[in-house]
Parts: C-alpha cells; structure tokens; sequence
C-alpha cells in the first residue's frame, strides 16, 4: 500500500487500542509507536537514493521478512523505553507488532507483493486484488478518523471499518477471480495458456489482463467482468547470446527481471549501436506500458548505459537515459 494508507491504518490501531488502559498515560508516545510501525518496513524506500535497480530488487524484500517483522516492534520499544522508562514496554510492544504486521500483511495483496516468507522462501506473494493506493480503502479509514476527531468512539467505528474492509477484500478477490475465468475463455482453444494476470487498477470496476500462451501475448483491461484485449504480440525466443554477452550482468536488466513476470523484448539497431529494450506487459495505460528496462549497447553489444523504472513518455525516457549515460562517464572518470 501507499504510505498515506499505512498512515491511517496505524491510526486507526491507535483508535482501536484506546480500550487498552496500559497505554492511557503515555498515550501520545504510544501512537507515535504505533504509527511509526505502521510505516517502518517501507524504510527501504531510502533506496531510491541509490538508484532504481537496488530499489527495484529490494523494496519489500527483506524489510518486509519474518526476521525484520519480528524485530521491528522490539526496536521500536527499545526507543520508547529510552524515551520513557516507565511506560508499558510489553502493551507497547503487542500493538506496536499488530502494526507491524499489518502493514506486511496488506501489502501482499498488491500486484507488487513482498517477500513475506523470507528466509524461508525468496518468492513474491503478489496476490494483486487491491490497487497500491485504493480510493475506498483509505477514504474509509480517513472517514474514521474523522469520526474520532469530531468526538466518535474510536474502537467501535475502526472495528466496523475493519469488518467492512474484510468483505471488501473478499469481494475484490471473487472478482478478480470471474475476470481471469473469463479471459482465460476468451483465448482459443488451441493455444496453450502458460500465465494470467488480473492486476487492479485505482478504479474499483477496471482491472489489467494479461495472458501469455505458447505462442502469444494478449493484453487488455477489463470493465466489469467483460474483458477486451487491445494489444496482441508474437512471443519472440530471449535475444541471442551475442547480444546479452554483457547485457545479461546489467543491473538494470536484473532489476527488471526479478520484478517483471510477463514482458517482451526488441532489438533496433541504432547509430551507436543497437538499443535493447524490455517492456513489462503488466502496465498498460492510455496505450503506453510505463515499466521498461533500456540498454544502449555498442557494436561489440557492450552496455554503454541502460535504465530501467516507470515512465510515462518517451521522451522522459531518452531523458533518462541521457543523464544514466552522463552518471557512467563520471563513474569512469
């Protein structure tokens, strides 16, 4: 989820453990706990500052793992008991795990996911029913809050909300499910089906499609439970070995494919060289699929720079790759 909505999901803890009289007098350093919790797995974030391929490849990994969801809520009261020795540093520790936890556990059901099981397993738990910000998710709990400000009783109004957020849940993933049943339907016999992705969207009838089978790549969206697919493409063997003698060690191009499950490939020869570009299937919008990863290769298919994240235009991309190609020549200086 987005970090505003992991914002108010620790309020509303914060309102729910209002019951909880061990926490009453440190009440404001308790909900800076537990609002702390509710944002501290996406720490990672700050990997962004190293550039988009170390973000791509570790955002909700181990942050988000068994070991670091554990440890979290103890570092947490760790800090409050330097803070205030006398606090209730065993209640503090129990809601400040909730908060925690939950944050680890709605993130699963975004289409990004997180590595949850580590160390026990390095898989991504994407079960992709809820948008990464989701208009009705935090429109309720914000409602709450507002309910609390203007005097309401917190623990019965976050408790309803939860419930409400449950069948929500459910119904999101019942219809993730009818989509996926109907595409699948809507491909020819034929043609073997190796992967489907339903993936939401903010908007709560429109979803992504993407069905990839032996022999093509079908992508579309879904209004309701009607599925339309716009964009159809023959799916092509990976680039030959002399092209990714080099390009196959590119941290970009790890990057992209450690997170990109359905993607196509094309190979333009170009003045300097040839561009390599991989283009992930999931992230079709107004006809642009925003997720790529780009190589610049010379004529000896040597990266000369490369790229990868979300963009919106191309020429945002060439922008980008302009400054990736600059940053490498000071590097080499």
């Amino acid at each position: 989820m987005d970090t505003a909505t992991h914002l108010v999901m620790g309020a509303a803890i914060a309102g729910i453990a209002t019951i909880d009289p061990a926490v009453a007098a440190h009440y404001p350093l308790f909900v800076a706990a537990v609002v702390g919790g509710s944002q501290i797995p996406d720490i990672d974030t700050v990997l962004k500052f190293k550039n988009n391929a170390v973000y791509i490849t570790h955002h909700r990994g181990i942050t988000h793992s068994i070991p670091f969801t554990l440890m979290w809520p103890i570092l947490i009261t760790f800090i409050v008991y330097l803070i205030n020795a006398d606090a209730d540093l065993v209640h503090f520790w129990a809601w400040t795990q909730l908060a925690v936890f939950l944050h680890v556990f709605v993130d699963i059901f975004n289409s990004y996911g997180t590595q949850a099981l580590r160390p026990f397993s390095k898989e991504w738990i994407q079960i992709g029913i809820i948008n990464t910000f989701d208009p009705f998710i935090f429109s309720l709990l914000l409602a709450g809050c507002v309910i609390w400000a203007w005097g309401g009783q917190p623990f019965y109004t976050f408790i309803a909300i939860f419930f409400i957020l449950v069948i929500y849940y459910i119904i999101r993933r019942i219809l993730q499910q009818t989509i996926k049943t109907r595409a699948m339907k809507k491909i020819a016999a034929t043609e073997q089906i190796k992967k489907v992705f339903v993936a939401p969207t903010a908007e709560f009838y429109e979803w992504r499609v993407g069905i990839q089978t032996d022999q093509y790549d079908y992508i579309g969206r879904s209004y309701g439970t009607t599925v339309n697919f716009s964009d159809k493409f023959t799916r092509e063997p990976y680039p030959p070995d002399e092209v990714m003698i080099y390009a196959k060690d590119d941290p970009n191009l790890i990057a992209f494919k450690s997170f990109s499950s359905i993607y196509r490939w094309t190979l333009v020869e170009k003045s300097f060289g040839y561009e390599l570009r991989l283009i992930d299937l999931r992230y079709l919008k107004d006809g642009h699929y925003s997720f790529v990863a780009i190589l610049n290769l010379n004529h000896a298919y040597e990266v000369t720079h490369s790229y990868t994240g979300w963009v919106f235009s191309e020429e945002k991309l060439q922008d980008k790759l302009m400054n990736s190609a600059i940053k490498k020549n000071i590097q080499r200086q």
